[in-house]
Parts: structure tokens; C-alpha cells; sequence
């Protein structure tokens, strides 16, 4: 492959690139713009009041979001899905009465697949899962993010926090919400041809399903790992320690990678063209149980969620996962 992309390029594909650094972006254009306005002495009142709305009043993000339906069926989403490109497979419908968690893995650099997919309608998932209205769960930093936070609240985006998860999962039939469950732990794992997934630790979710009655959807994204390179840390360096303390201070951490750039291929921040195979499995149906689950029950539907993520990968790692360098595995 060349360094540099050449001078002569199909529009399309400029499209596609501007679709995904405009979603790269949009955390510095959103400072960049607050700052900017903070600049104008006349403005700040506006800037005060905005503030002031932020912090005191908008309930928003623990309120399943502020989804404008134009912004999520933009033609933009359908270049930014045609980057890679990302293909979704459905195995089987999904109820419009009921409500669902989806259980999205591997969470990746910065979970591609999983904005793509939920946060858009790039793949037509409206089309394709009609009367689901999903709504992708993120950590509450982001919402603390001037002007950014109102962007991904407007393609759906809310806080992954329980009282947000459970205020969406009973907003009515069809509510649904994805949870990356890997989360920053997950992403430090995120290395080109595996697919290492934080899973035993995690009961919270399933907590959440038995609590609620949802059904759990899992979701595995073939490729979503691909996308950047990863410089490895051992468990025992100073790195790997400092990326752990990060993330226990902020909640979020991330790995250092490599990309490729707007106009060469060897560095940068931009995901690499690599294909995307996004499987959303078969609902496990979920009993509601009253009280506190117990731990017994916690453990039996995990395992039951664990097994048919291994089905998946099962069934698709030979077509979508042939260059693979090891198999899947669940390493926490």
C-alpha cells in the first residue's frame, strides 16, 4: 500500500472520509466551538444560561436522550458505513412489544461498529428491526462535554448509568438500550486479528435484564478490532499502570494506537478501511423476577449470554474472522 493516498480520488471516497472524521472530530470541534464563543465578552450571558441549563436542569441524558430522527437518518451515516465497510447480519427478528438489551462486543478503540449500527441509521437497523427504538448507553463524562453532548444526545445517546438504563427499558413496548459491555477495560485488549472480551465480571447488565425483564440481544462485531493498531503493554509496566489509574480516577482510559491520516495511510487518528461485520444474535427471553436476583440466577443467565456470544463467533469467525491470529477469548 502506498504512504500517501493518491491525487486522484473517487468523490465517494472523499465522502466516506469526511462522514468519519466528522464523527472523529467531533469532541475538539465541540471545545473548540465553546471556547471560541467564550472569546466574545457579549456572549457570555448566552454562555452562563447554557451552562446553567447543562448542570441544573437538562435531565436528558438520564432520560433515554434527545433522539432527532433527520440527524440519525443523515446520508452522511450511509458514507461513514460505506468506509470500512460495515455490514449488518440479523439472525432473527425482534419483537416490537418487548424491550431488549443489547450486548455489544468488542468495545474497540471507540466502538465504531456499535455508533454506527445504533446511532445511526448508516445500516438501517430502523428498516431492518422495525418498532426498536435502541438507544446507545455511554459513560456520563461525555454528557459533561459542552455542545458534544448535545450532539450525541440528538442521535440517541444516554447515560449508562442504572437509573438511565432501567427509566429507558420501561419507557414503553419497543425501548431498548446497547450496552458495550466490555467498556475501557476491553479496550486495552483491542488488538488486530483477536478478540479478547471482558465478560465474566460483568453481571451488571444481566443484573438489569432479570430486574426489568428485557431480553438480551448479544451483538458481536467482527472486525470492530481491526480498525487501529495497538502498541501492546505488559500487565506490569508503568503504561499499563498508568492507562488502570486513569481509568479508576475518570472512568474511561485509552490504549495508545495508530490509525491513518486524511491523506496518507501510515499515521493518524482515523480508523483504518477495514470491514466491519456487525451480528446481531437470536433475544434470550428473560423472566422477570421480583426482589434482588439472586446470585445463583445472575450466574445461570450469564452463562446462558456467554454461550450464545461463543455461537456467534462459532458460526462466523471462518467468513468474517479468516485472518484471525487466535480465537476468541474471555480473559475477565
Amino acid at each position: 500500500m502506498p504512504l500517501f493516498a493518491p491525487l486522484r480520488m473517487p468523490f465517494k471516497r472523499r465522502l466516506q472520509t469526511l462522514a468519519v472524521l466528522t464523527w472523529i472530530s467531533a469532541i475538539v470541534v465541540s471545545l473548540t466551538l465553546f471556547f471560541f464563543l467564550c472569546t466574545y465578552k457579549y456572549l457570555w450571558p448566552l454562555v452562563i444560561a447554557y451552562l446553567t441549563w447543562v448542570l441544573m436542569f437538562d435531565k436528558a441524558p438520564e432520560r433515554g436522550g434527545r433522539r432527532i430522527q433527520w440527524l440519525r437518518n443523515r446520508r452522511l451515516w450511509r458514507h461513514f458505513a460505506e468506509y470500512y465497510p460495515m455490514t449488518l447480519i440479523k439472525e432473527g427478528d425482534l419483537d416490537p412489544s418487548k424491550n431488549y438489551i443489547f450486548g455489544y462486543h468488542p468495545h474497540g478503540i471507540i466502538s465504531m461498529g456499535a455508533f454506527c449500527t445504533f446511532g445511526t441509521e448508516g445500516l438501517n437497523f430502523s428498516k431492518r428491526f422495525p418498532g426498536i427504538k435502541p438507544r446507545l448507553m455511554t459513560l456520563q463524562n461525555n454528557f459533561n462535554i459542552p455542545f458534544y453532548r448535545d450532539y450525541i444526545l440528538a442521535h440517541g445517546c444516554a447515560s449508562v448509568s442504572r437509573q438511565s438504563c432501567e427509566y429507558s427499558l420501561r419507557s414503553g413496548p419497543g425501548n431498548s438500550i446497547v450496552i458495550v459491555v466490555g467498556g475501557a477495560q476491553e479496550s486495552l485488549a483491542s488488538k488486530p486479528g483477536t478478540l479478547d472480551l471482558t465478560l465474566k465480571k460483568r453481571l451488571g447488565f444481566i443484573k438489569l435484564a432479570l430486574v426489568t425483564g428485557a431480553s438480551l440481544v448479544p451483538t458481536l462485531a467482527f472486525g470492530e478490532n481491526d480498525l487501529y493498531e495497538i502498541f501492546s503493554n505488559n500487565r506490569t509496566s508503568k503504561t499499563y499502570r498508568f492507562q488502570q489509574l486513569v481509568k479508576k480516577t475518570f472512568g474511561f482510559t485509552l490504549p495508545m494506537f495508530n490509525g491513518r491520516g486524511i491523506f496518507q495511510y501510515e499515521y493518524g487518528l482515523l480508523p483504518r478501511r477495514k470491514p466491519v461485520y456487525i451480528v446481531i444474535g437470536k433475544p434470550i427471553h428473560v423472566e422477570k423476577v421480583e426482589g434482588s436476583p439472586t446470585s445463583e440466577q445472575l450466574h445461570e443467565l450469564q452463562k446462558l449470554y456467554i454461550d450464545a456470544v461463543l455461537a456467534i463467533w462459532e458460526r462466523y469467525k471462518d467468513k468474517y474472522a479468516a485472518g484471525r491470529t487466535q480465537e476468541l477469548r474471555i480473559i475477565e
